[in-house]
């Protein structure tokens, strides 16, 4: 670490918890973001700022004139683009030291299975609920901490999915895939854009603890916000020995 990232990076440094040590580990990470909406636009802008080394970036999506509302990485300049390409140049502004790379496509089990196995950390900021199975499973199998994140309305949730933990749920114990669940969208609902805001934002603040050593993280408990009241509940939750994803996970010390 030169001088130069000594005083780029002085207030994390300044803090106790995180110092030099911590901003080291950070610099060398590498997280995967899977969306460059709502939810991931204040995770690569967090993550860019902080001196994340490895920044990937997945989304099949173009930056549309009703994304502006919410998704603030991009800009109105930039309708049209790829959000990755968009979110990219943004991410690139803020600190043009990182290392970036995007992928313009949906997120498939064969890609999420190469991605999630290079990454230090993984942050769902997709919209759907196949997706975020998927990356569930990839997770599961390469054992790598997982922040997932949703927001619709007024209301978002929150948790991190770390099955390096044996006690520790992936998101599958909560909700299964092979359980219904009626997909929500913010161009039928709508979407608050201050919630996804919020919601992105405490995202980035898991990864990077997760990859400065700090903590605790939101392992083990899953965050509701209520944006109507401005206020969060925090619920335990644990894991589901019959899980069809992570109930045959190998066992920490087997």
């Amino acid at each position: 670490m030169d001088d130069h990232d000594l005083l780029r990076y002085s207030r994390h440094i300044l803090l106790e918890e995180f110092g030099i040590d911590g901003q080291a580990r950070v610099s060398a990470g590498r997280v995967l973001v899977i969306g460059a909406g709502g939810l991931g636009s204040p995770v690569a802008l967090y993550l860019a700022a902080a001196g994340v080394g490895h920044i990937v970036l997945v989304d099949d999506d173009e930056v549309d004139l009703t994304n502006l509302q919410r998704q603030v990485v991009h800009t109105q300049a930039r309708v049209g683009q790829p959000k990755v390409a968009s979110a990219a140049q943004a991410m690139r502004d803020i600190n043009p030291g990182i290392a970036i790379e995007t992928h313009a496509v949906r997120a498939d089990e064969a890609l999420l299975s190469r991605l999630v196995a290079e990454a230090d950390v993984v942050v769902d900021c997709c919209d759907n609920f196949a997706t975020r199975q998927a990356v569930n499973r990839a997770c599961v199998a390469h054992a790598k901490p997982l922040v997932a994140g949703a927001a619709i309305r007024f209301d978002g949730q929150l948790s991190v999915y770390d099955t390096r933990d044996d006690a520790c749920p992936c998101y599958a114990c909560l909700f299964p895939p092979e359980a219904s669940f009626e997909e929500t969208r913010c161009a039928v609902l709508g979407v608050f854009g201050p919630v996804v805001g919020t919601i992105g934002t405490l995202q980035a603040s898991e990864a990077l603890k997760l990859l400065a050593g700090i903590g605790p993280s939101l392992a083990g408990k899953l965050l509701m916000f209520d944006g109507r009241s401005t206020g969060f509940d925090t619920l335990r939750v644990s894991r589901d020995p019959h899980c069809s994803v992570c109930a045959q996970r190998p066992q920490a010390g087997a």
